[in-house]
């Protein structure tokens, strides 16, 4: 077995207050990944950056290794300057909550747990995931099989996340010549405007009869620009829209580009991810809420509105899976993002729990797993 490590709480307030302190804007992680590196190194982690440009932490038992645990999270931020400060008993700044809490508990929870014999732990800070292309996980997804995995997300140092809604987005347009405004020819906003309640009918449909947000389609209006030259009129929607388990994006996907026609609007589409939901017998579930229990707490079982890498991996790697990470994700990208140390560090006992329970309950079975780095 790696050898479990005590590690002291102000060690690990400064190993997040240095991670949160690096910028890492979706795009310009670099610096950030190689101080996740330096600290995973520190705790006696092996380290590599892979081609997607995620920073990745092994702490192996014994070989033969049989069972791989991968703690996922993500190491981007969205925009915005924090100033990154302790005050009180909780630490602000950018990416505090979402989602380097989470990532440090993850390498903190590991380290102090230690890989039993015949175990892999993988600790990954993944590169992109607040962009709609989420290139770390998906490079991640095609060449990883773990056989468990904690995703890093804020649900509360009590709280299990189950679940997130799937993702459609999508960029509605139309160019038109210009014309008297007096004139009787829609402009080019009043044809995504007739578009827009179309699919906002269609979408009230679906939702008829369902009361629990997670089993309804949301949808919201992100921007819009028009505008004329002289010569030509255009108008530009990029709207966003929350999927249902039942709701696949590529069926609201068609809804979406019928209405278009029917209004003579052009549509592009990105960011298709379906939703996803495990269940609470779940092991990694089991293992998460068992040691909230052990550290005094009544776990949360939460379904999430938003979407993160779980989506990306979970259909094709069909291990047991969920999200965990101190935080409050009501501050998710918002200018007052902060985390209380205490929450972060009593996570950090849950993590250690679970995880040497997940290695226990993998490590009778048999069936080797595979892994490709490169």
């Amino acid at each position: 077995m790696s050898t479990a490590q005590h590690i002291d709480d102000s060690i690990a307030v400064r190993i997040l207050e240095d991670l949160v302190s690096t910028p890492s804007v979706s795009g310009s992680e670099r610096s950030a990944v190689e101080v996740f590196a330096r600290h995973a190194v520190s705790l006696g982690f092996t380290t590599e950056i892979d081609a997607a440009g995620n920073a990745i932490a092994r702490l192996a038992g014994r070989a033969p290794i049989h069972r791989r645990i991968a703690l996922l999270g993500h190491i981007d931020t969205v925009p915005g300057d924090i100033p990154v400060r302790i005050d009180g008993g909780v630490l602000h700044g950018r990416g505090s909550v979402d989602a380097k809490g989470p990532l440090c508990a993850m390498l903190l929870g590991a380290a102090s747990c230690g890989a039993p014999d015949g175990i892999e732990l993988l600790v990954i800070g993944a590169v992109g995931e607040e962009t709609t292309e989420s290139p770390g996980a998906r490079f991640l997804r095609d060449r990883l099989r773990p056989d468990a995995c904690i995703i890093g997300e804020p649900s509360g140092w009590d709280g299990v996340t189950l679940g997130y809604k799937g993702r459609l987005v999508a960029t509605a347009m139309r160019t038109q010549d210009c014309s008297h405004s007096a004139g009787p020819e829609r402009s080019p906003g009043d044809a995504l405007f007739a578009w827009w309640r179309s699919v906002t009918d269609h979408i009230d449909a679906i939702n008829a009869g369902r009361e629990r947000a997670f089993d309804r389609v949301q949808a919201t209006i992100n921007t819009m620009q028009s505008g004329a030259d002289g010569l030509a009129s255009n108008a530009r929607m990029v709207c966003g829209f929350r999927l249902p388990e039942d709701v696949p994006p590529e069926t609201l996907e068609e809804r979406l580009r019928a209405c278009a026609r029917e209004f003579g609007v052009e549509v592009r589409t990105t960011g298709h991810e379906s939703a996803y939901a495990t269940l609470r017998t779940d092991p990694v579930v089991r293992a998460l809420s068992a040691a909230i229990r052990a550290e005094g707490g009544a776990p949360r079982h939460k379904l999430k509105t938003g979407t993160a890498d779980l989506n990306v991996v979970a259909p094709v790697w069909r291990c047991p899976i969920a999200a965990y990470g101190p935080g409050d994700s009501a501050l998710d990208h918002t200018p007052d993002e902060h985390i209380s140390i205490d929450e972060y560090l009593r996570s950090i006992r849950v993590i250690t729990r679970a995880v040497s329970s997940l290695a226990d309950e993998l490590l009778p079975r048999t069936a080797p797993c595979t892994i490709e780095t490169h």
